[in-house]
């Protein structure tokens, strides 16, 4: 179990590789509609759109990026699906838009990788 100063230093590399993929996914001219978004049983970190697209966007930091990719666990697209259908219900102008699950990978010293349609949503 971690203690609460790993689990601080934990959120704060979290809040700081959220920041990253914002900056990141501004330069890439998406507009972000949303940040930690959370619902019981699910959150998305970002919700960006561009275009006619509206991505749900999670942002893993990690050592390095391939370790980054592969924290996106089965579990993980179950929560992210679970909360962008909430995000929809609320948001019924969405419904005709592409809609995509991403990923934004951070790792020390690298530039943040953005992986669109990485994550499969489920049933939306």
């Amino acid at each position: 179990m971690r203690t609460a100063d790993e689990r601080r230093a934990a959120h704060r590399q979290g809040v700081l590789a959220e920041r990253a993929a914002i900056i990141l996914l501004r330069l890439k001219f998406y507009s972000i509609l949303g940040r930690r978004y959370r619902i019981r049983g699910g959150e998305i970190d970002i919700i960006a759109r561009r275009g006619d697209t509206i991505a749900f966007i999670e942002v893993k930091a990690r050592p390095n990026l391939d370790e980054a990719r592969n924290a996106i666990t089965p579990e993980k697209r179950r929560r992210l699906s679970r909360a962008a259908r909430v995000w929809l219900a609320a948001n019924p102008y969405a419904a005709g838009f592409t809609l995509r699950g991403d990923a934004v990978f951070v790792a020390p010293w690298r530039w943040p990788r953005h992986a669109p349609a990485a994550i499969e949503l489920e049933n939306i």
